[in-house]
């Protein structure tokens, strides 16, 4: 059976984890630039002494978003190929034949790009 004995050092990780953020907030808020002085210019988000001209937030376009995505995507397909470098002498040694699937998931990440190529996502402008 579980007892709470168990479960001990989870809980006081927890609240140990929980008083120390409720603390660090609680700080900064007591202590922060914005305690000392509160004006209308300095509530903005970029302080710098001088009111704000024009929209504060700024619209970015879905192309930026797409490019970040895309981004992402291949990033972490490139990072599925790391554990596929460190055993590759291993999968030699041992006459397990990688190149194949590797073949392939190469030839999907090439074309998924001439497919985002083809269809301009990586074009700012259009």
């Amino acid at each position: 059976m579980n007892s709470v004995a168990d479960y001990a050092p989870i809980l006081i990780q927890l609240l140990l984890a929980t008083g120390l953020a409720a603390g660090i907030v609680g700080i900064s808020h007591l202590l922060g630039q914005r305690a000392r002085k509160r004006t209308a210019i300095t509530d903005t988000a970029y302080e710098c002494g001088v009111k704000s001209e024009g929209l504060v937030h700024t619209r970015f376009s879905v192309k930026f978003y797409i490019t970040a995505m895309l981004f992402i995507l291949f990033d972490i397909e490139v990072v599925f190929l790391i554990p596929w470098a460190f055993i590759y002498r291993d999968f030699l040694a041992n006459n397990i034949p990688i190149l194949a699937p590797i073949g392939f998931f190469f030839g999907l990440l090439v074309l998924g790009l001439v497919y985002e190529i083809k269809k301009g996502a990586l074009e700012w402008e259009k």
